[in-house]
């Protein structure tokens, strides 16, 4: 289930999906898909491989800074 290729990041690796721009840890390959989960768990989702590239830094960051925005506004309005 868990087979790498040389195009394929390994299990646990984060990667990009980029035809949805979602960033997600690599859980394995299923048939033709590479299967990805958000990092703090979640639902997996397929992407094709040719719709994957590997996370930079900056890439794994995005989800951490958007959950943090989040967490910032609903204290904000809770506050006010």
């Amino acid at each position: 289930m868990t087979e790498t290729t040389p195009d394929i990041p390994g299990p646990g690796t984060p990667a990009v999906d980029t035809k949805r721009d979602r960033v997600g840890v690599v859980m394995g390959k299923t048939g033709p898909y590479v299967q990805l989960r958000p990092e703090g768990g979640g639902r997996e989702w397929d992407v094709s491989p040719e719709d994957l590239r590997p996370a930079t830094t900056g890439d794994a960051l995005r989800p951490k800074v958007r959950a943090a925005n989040e967490r910032s506004r609903e204290a904000r309005l809770c506050a006010g």
